[in-house]
């Protein structure tokens, strides 16, 4: 069976960009405005309603009831070029967002709770850009879609006034949705298009956030935290339209169980002066536990033509990445200005290449305001990620001859062609203590 094995990395790569909010790709990098515009560097400082994400230690700091909002709407822009295709992405916009309330249940202990979205991503493509490499087939969809949302009960505990640490148990829900071209077979009575692949999974998993924030003065504060590794049982149903040309079912129920990484991070907070505070954090994934992902076809015919055509089990070669992350805020009496850098490497190497989700090295700026008026805090910004080119030679990509010859190299589901991606990410907080 002939086929590209591209769509597969597709589902893995949405599968995997998730929950840490940290992998590479058209994600979510940060959670909360002030946090986002200070560059993500957040968890020595961790001092607003984005806590809970951040290092649960710091909601120790809340001695009012507190509640926050936070919006963000991901806008994509990114070009692929190989032979005949020229294509740049649909102009589409990705809302996230999170909601979180604390309440102080003791002087000591604080309570909270919070929903949010740590993914929010997708690429989509008109499919007549692509059909030079989908049978003259303009009609085709070309796109991915995930939401990852977050349940998390957290407890914050105030050791003594330097000393705080804190957990969130986080419930975690994904849905996503891929569809491209499926390939083609050769058959005695010779090549056959088989059409739109499509595939739709939601799962669940279950980790924790740990966390500690010490402040040994006002002037200086150090955090570290560590997420757990999470399992999450994905499960759905997958289709290739014409399918049934060959005489075979065109959907077949589908599993695929998927482990995100840890996640450690450490981060410092500094104020020089009274009135600006500067941050710096390193965030370690640990990529490197992803290696080949196992899809469980529930069809026998889907099972015996997914293992013929090594499809069943996907390759990652992922590594582990560091972010590097600064960030800045000073304030004039109600004013807050905010600014910060980060450098998001990318954990995949060409070998998983491909138009719906590429990955890229980020360089990433961030720009913020913000308002605070007796417990009422409002808060603007701006995130702009700009990646690095990367393009993957056509000589490195499987070469096939029929009937069934293949003839593999180190790259075997790239998809070659040159890659481009800025993505643009405003976003909005608004909390109130009481």
């Amino acid at each position: 069976m002939k086929k590209g094995k591209m769509f597969f990395s597709l589902v893995v790569f949405i599968a995997l960009l998730g929950s840490r909010a940290l992998a590479n790709g058209l994600n979510l990098n940060s959670l909360g405005t002030k946090a986002l515009t200070m560059g993500g560097a957040f968890v020595g400082l961790a001092d607003d309603f984005s806590a809970l994400y951040w290092n649960p230690a710091g909601m120790a700091q809340f001695n009012k009831k507190y509640f926050g909002f936070y919006g963000t709407d991901i806008i994509p822009s990114g070009t692929y070029q190989f032979g005949l295709v020229d294509a740049k992405t649909e102009t589409k916009h990705y809302i996230a967002g999170m909601a979180a309330y604390f309440h102080p249940v003791s002087e000591n202990v604080v309570a909270g709770i919070g929903v949010y979205v740590p993914a929010g991503l997708g690429g989509n493509w008109d499919g007549a850009d692509f059909a030079s490499i989908a049978n003259n087939n303009p009609n085709l969809e070309w796109k991915s879609k995930i939401g990852l949302i977050t349940i998390a009960p957290a407890l914050a505990f105030k050791i003594n006034e330097q000393f705080s640490i804190g957990v969130a148990l986080n419930i975690n829900y994904g849905i996503f949705d891929i569809a491209m071209h499926a390939g083609s077979a050769d058959t005695p009575l010779g090549k056959i298009d088989l059409g739109q692949y499509e595939e739709s999974m939601k799962g669940w998993g279950y980790g924790a956030t740990f966390g500690v924030l010490v402040k040994p003065n006002e002037t200086f504060s150090i955090g570290a935290t560590f997420r757990t590794p999470c399992k999450v049982k994905f499960s759905g149903d997958a289709t290739m339209s014409n399918l049934s040309l060959l005489g075979l079912t065109p959907t077949s129920d589908l599993e695929r169980e998927i482990t995100w990484p840890m996640w450690l991070a450490g981060g410092v907070a500094f104020k020089p002066i009274p009135n600006l505070t500067l941050t710096g954090d390193l965030q370690w994934t640990q990529w490197s536990k992803i290696e080949e992902i196992e899809a469980d076809y529930k069809d026998i015919t889907w099972q015996i033509l997914m293992a013929a055509s090594g499809d069943d089990i996907m390759a990652m070669y992922w590594e582990d990445k560091v972010q590097i992350r600064f960030g800045a805020e000073y304030r004039i009496n109600t004013i807050a200005i905010r600014g910060g850098y980060y450098l998001d490497p990318s954990p995949a190497p060409d070998e998983t290449m491909n138009v719906l989700l590429p990955n890229y090295d980020f360089n990433v700026f961030t720009l913020g305001l913000g308002y605070e008026l007796n417990g009422l805090q409002i808060d603007l910004g701006i995130e702009y990620l700009i990646g690095k080119e990367r393009s993957t030679p056509y000589e490195v990509v499987p070469l096939f001859f029929p009937p069934f010859i293949e003839i593999q190299t180190e790259y075997g589901t790239a998809m070659p062609g040159t890659y481009k991606m800025n993505i643009i990410v405003p976003n909005v907080s608004i909390s109130y203590k009481f």
